[in-house]
């Protein structure tokens, strides 16, 4: 029983250090992801930023159709002008051109305010593919950096893996049924060590009877408190 208790603290040390390497390497492909969904909102603005100049292209074509329908109506209003005959008439005409003229100057504004939108637009797309050109490098450089470390930690739990299937082939089928599920609900701790008459897993006070049967080493024995499997350090370590 003394080399069963011995494996299962070192099964509990295995599993520990997987549970931390997993830790890490989830935390590795969280900076991963992270890394990602930055450069895609980065993307995302810009394609917004061009969504934004067609809208505003379509816009100016608007305008300059209608300048140029102005512009040839000004026209034949002005070809018109020459061939009639009475004064009612001529200021009738003499007012369309007007107006027009007064259209077309608002039309001429609107479509230099569309021109400097658009270039300050372009301007901003400039900046920011700039900008994510050098992002896209930094994150290249950071996610190859990531993935060394997740494969030097997967490397690492794959040495533990192999170990802890050897451990395993020394414990019985209900010793490992018992440790299985304590781990799952004492937070992955289902081994803790005994010490100066208390449990190390809930800092409870042992019963002086229980404990001292410890330092034989010769049943698995639980904390009455928590459940947790207890072991003398020394005892198993000699």
């Amino acid at each position: 029983m003394r080399n069963k208790l011995k494996a299962l603290y070192e099964l509990q040390e295995i599993d520990l250090r997987i549970d931390g390497l997993d830790g890490e390497k989830a935390q590795l492909l969280s900076e991963a992801q992270a890394l990602e969904a930055k450069l895609a909102e980065a993307r995302e603005k810009i394609a917004a930023k061009r969504e934004e100049v067609q809208a505003l292209e379509e816009e100016k074509g608007a305008l300059d159709a209608n300048l140029a329908s102005e512009n040839e109506n000004i026209t034949r209003s002005e070809t018109h002008l020459k061939e009639i005959k009475t004064q009612k008439e001529y200021q009738a005409v003499s007012k369309e051109i007007s107006t027009a003229k007064k259209q077309i100057t608002e039309l001429e504004e609107q479509i230099l305010q569309k021109i400097s939108a658009i270039d300050e637009a372009n301007g901003e797309i400039a900046k920011r593919e700039a900008e994510l050109a050098e992002l896209e490098g930094n994150v290249t450089a950071q996610q190859a950096e990531l993935q060394q470390k997740v494969e030097a930690l997967e490397g690492g739990i794959s040495k533990d893996v192999v170990v802890r299937e050897e451990t395993v082939k020394v414990l019985p089928a209900s010793v490992m049924k018992r440790y299985s599920k304590l781990r799952d609900q004492r937070r992955g701790v289902a081994v803790v060590e005994a010490k100066e008459g208390n449990c190390m897993g809930c800092n409870m006070h042992l019963p002086p009877q229980l404990y001292n049967t410890l330092f034989r080493a010769d049943d698995v024995i639980t904390c009455p408190h928590c459940q947790r499997i207890l072991i003398m350090k020394q005892e198993v370590q000699d």
